[in-house]
């Protein structure tokens, strides 16, 4: 079976829009959620994780869309895409690719201002494969917040089955008052800093971002060297309630145990979590399980959502892609906000962005309807 190497990446978040700003977040332990004040969001303030304005306008001047009417996400996408492909020298136009584009709501902040068909992903997924010139109309995944992960689960299978070469997985989601208000909705909001894993935590910040990894059975694919290798991946399914993770975490230490075995790892050999880490009263308890149970709570453990809030469909990409970055440059990135353990099933929460070298990472996933996603990364060792 093809290994499977990620061979380039590019982020895009109210943090940065380059792989060094997001690591310079990391390290000096610097969140980009605020408070902000906006009545075409919310009727009071509320904190989150947005672009800024001149982000927002350098790609808005990039791709004006030659006739497209490209929407503000398909613009992010684009911008994902075209930064990590230019790092390397795959064809994107070539029969050999394929792009996967993961999102939970795509141009949803357009609902009931354009028709349905332009709302809809596959007319997105269509106007970006056209921008582009693929010779594939591209995939579509969308499940809720695993979404990004198990795109690129998706992209590895392909890839492994010797479908294709080379896998384009790209995220994004943007804030809107559709997102906002489904989650207040469930009262899962925090009035201040989200906490992952802490006792004081109140709930989710929510944020947007775009992110992108290339996948391929190419180790060098024109770039130096790849940033990871994808060892293995798990999914699965509480089948417990629509919006209610499982009450005993075992779903998820499944999708976690199905990773490793294809990894050929052990537990013991896990050095950091990438968690899923939404600072959710619920989610939290859950998440602590399942690592219990699965044997890796050992590990340290970060949630990157305490420095982006939750980017839905980018965040198993965005994670995973600043997880690896992490792991090359031999750092144990922090969790903010952390104080004291909330959660019945003790993990490892790092509360302080320190050295280590460390082979593996897990990241994990969980959304609405029970689903649930790992993935292994091995760090690439050059020779």
């Amino acid at each position: 079976m093809s290994r499977i190497f990620a061979i380039s990446s590019a982020l895009l978040s109210p943090v940065g829009h380059t792989p060094e700003q997001h690591m310079t977040a990391l390290r000096e332990q610097q969140p980009a959620i605020r408070v902000f004040e906006d009545a075409a969001i919310a009727p009071g303030p509320f904190w989150a994780s947005r672009l800024r304005p001149d982000q927002l306008q350098m790609i808005a001047a990039r791709y004006p869309g030659h006739g497209l009417a490209l929407s503000p996400f398909e613009q992010m996408c684009l911008y994902a895409v075209e930064t990590a492909m230019a790092q390397t020298a795959v064809d994107i136009r070539s029969e050999d690719c394929i792009l996967i584009l993961s999102t939970t709501k795509g141009n949803i902040e357009w609902l009931n201002r354009q028709p349905d068909d332009r709302i809809s992903l596959h007319r997105s997924a269509a106007l970006i494969a056209e921008q582009l010139g693929l010779a594939h109309r591209p995939m579509i995944v969308s499940n809720a917040c695993i979404s990004g992960a198990l795109a690129l689960i998706t992209g590895m299978r392909l890839l492994e089955g010797g479908h294709y070469r080379h896998a384009i997985v790209v995220g994004c989601d943007r804030f809107s008052s559709f997102i906002y208000s489904g989650f207040q909705s469930f009262h899962a909001l925090a009035e201040g800093l989200c906490r992952p894993f802490d006792r004081d935590r109140k709930g989710i910040n929510l944020g947007e971002a775009a992110a992108c990894m290339v996948l391929s059975v190419d180790e060098t694919a024109g770039v130096e060297a790849p940033l990871a290798r994808l060892m293995g991946g798990g999914v699965s399914n509480d089948a417990n309630h629509l919006s209610g993770p499982s009450r005993t975490g075992a779903e998820l230490a499944m999708a976690i145990t199905q990773a490793m075995q294809q990894a050929a790892l052990v537990p013991a050999q896990i050095g950091a979590i990438s968690a899923h880490g939404t600072a959710t009263a619920f989610n939290d308890e859950m998440e602590a399980k399942a690592l219990t149970q699965a044997g890796v709570a050992h590990a340290p453990l970060h949630s990157f959502k305490s420095y982006t809030g939750h980017t839905l469909g980018a965040a198993g990409i965005l994670e995973s892609v600043v997880a690896c970055m992490a792991m090359q440059q031999d750092i144990l990135p922090a969790s903010l906000n952390y104080a004291a353990s909330g959660v019945s099933s003790p993990v490892n929460v790092q509360a302080d962005t320190v050295a280590g070298r460390y082979d593996y990472v897990l990241k994990t996933a969980s959304g609405f309807g029970g689903c649930n996603a790992a993935l292994i990364w091995e760090k690439y060792l050059t020779t």
